[in-house]
């Protein structure tokens, strides 16, 4: 029932009322004892991870996944007694045979249309991932890290929350391995962010190897003439001069740890000066006054703490991540001037002066926050985690979404 779900006693009594009596998940329709266990402890995690208005969601997909196992024969005792990939060709053959599709448009917060697997076939693939064993080994060997399980201190910015690293998508086994090594010491003295691209690199260089060079499976058979070649894949790629430029930095910055740690040396001279492509310097956007008003006015309509930071940050002129992780300590007085204590993310600690009126409005956010979220350190809190600022991503769709949503145009 969903009453014995932890979402259940913050869902909405419109909700509630509305699934009337079919309040329930229906285990009978799985064949089998141990797939009921498996079904019923999935459903009762995702009670802790989702709001219940998903797990009814889920139902609808749940009862599906179970009419595609109806009258097949020789199905195994348990979930975990096929591939993932075998059970999705089973329900991908019921949707095909009653005519429900493959795939779904989605539509992301910058307007772009994708198309994406049907929620359907997310569902079985999320079912069978949360069923299988845990990976006993030290997490450094595994292919996905779980970075708070790691022996080390992660430096990373605050208003980005990452979880894990994920090396699946380094093709070559070998490379895989002798990558993590020189991952997990760039981990001890890099900011995570810095990591996270190196992972991008890699990954663009490992789908390269895999379509144009086939016989590389380690490191050490890397050499400057395939290094020549890739730079030429790069630049005919279609890619930005800027995007090209740090993906060569960071590739060599993992090449050559590699080669340290391995001893082999001509790893470290694979590149040269030369091929890193110049950087295409960024032309400034300027917005009129005209864009900045619309913009403004429809800001209003987000959660007041939100539309409070939006305005706090064209104020003060600062970086997203500067005003994201604003303190609420960070006001103070000299010689009757309201001054404001900037933490910069990236760099270092200043105060600067700043008008009454955004002094008055950050008390305010600062008030809020207190009335909220008790003793938290940031003016602007992450829900999810107190402890954290505000999460950027968070800011970026709710605003990005109300420009979508409200056909905000620019002057042109």
């Amino acid at each position: 029932y969903y009453r014995e779900l932890e979402c259940y006693k913050d869902a909405d009594g419109v909700l509630l009322r509305k699934c009337g009596n079919a309040d329930y998940l229906d285990l009978s329709l799985l064949p089998t004892k141990k797939m009921k266990e498996e079904v019923s402890r999935y459903f009762r995690y995702r009670g802790t991870q989702v709001s219940l208005r998903t797990v009814i969601h889920e139902k609808a997909y749940y009862t599906l996944f179970c009419q595609a196992m109806q009258g097949r024969r020789k199905l195994p005792d348990s979930l975990l007694g096929w591939e993932e990939s075998k059970w999705v060709q089973l329900l991908k053959g019921y949707m095909l045979q009653n005519g429900i599709p493959l795939t779904q448009n989605k539509m992301s917060v910058y307007g772009t249309a994708h198309i994406v697997q049907a929620r359907q076939i997310m569902f079985v693939r999320r079912l069978i991932q949360f069923l299988q064993p845990e990976d006993e080994r030290q997490e450094q060997e595994k292919d996905i890290w779980h970075l708070d399980k790691l022996d080390i201190e992660i430096v990373q910015n605050p208003i980005y929350r990452t979880n894990t690293l994920n090396f699946t998508g380094i093709r070559q086994t070998d490379i895989r391995e002798e990558v993590k090594q020189a991952i997990y010491l760039h981990l001890k003295y890099e900011n995570l962010g810095t990591v996270k691209r190196e992972m991008s690199s890699l990954r663009m260089f490992s789908k390269y190897l895999e379509e144009q060079q086939k016989g590389i499976t380690s490191c050490k058979e890397i050499d400057r003439t395939l290094v020549e070649e890739y730079l030429t894949y790069m630049a005919t790629s279609g890619g930005s001069g800027k995007s090209n430029s740090d993906n060569i930095i960071k590739l060599r910055s993992v090449l050559e740890t590699v080669g340290k740690l391995f001893d082999w040396p001509h790893l470290e001279k694979l590149f040269i000066n030369t091929d890193i492509p110049q950087e295409i310097q960024p032309e400034f956007k300027v917005y009129s006054d005209n864009e900045l008003k619309r913009l403004n006015e429809q800001i209003t309509k987000l959660d007041e703490q939100i539309t409070r930071c939006m305005v706090i940050h064209q104020m003060l002129g600062t970086r997203i991540s500067d005003t994201l992780t604003l303190q609420r300590d960070c006001l103070s007085q000299s010689n009757g001037m309201d001054m404001i204590k900037i933490r910069q993310v990236k760099s270092t600690v200043y105060e600067k002066p700043i008008s009454a009126e955004l002094a008055a409005l950050i008390r305010k956010a600062i008030q809020y926050s207190k009335e909220r979220y008790g003793d938290a350190v940031y003016i602007f809190v992450d829900e999810k985690d107190t402890s954290r600022p505000l999460q950027y991503t968070t800011i970026k769709h709710k605003v990005l979404a109300l420009i979508q949503r409200e056909n905000l145009r620019d002057d042109e």
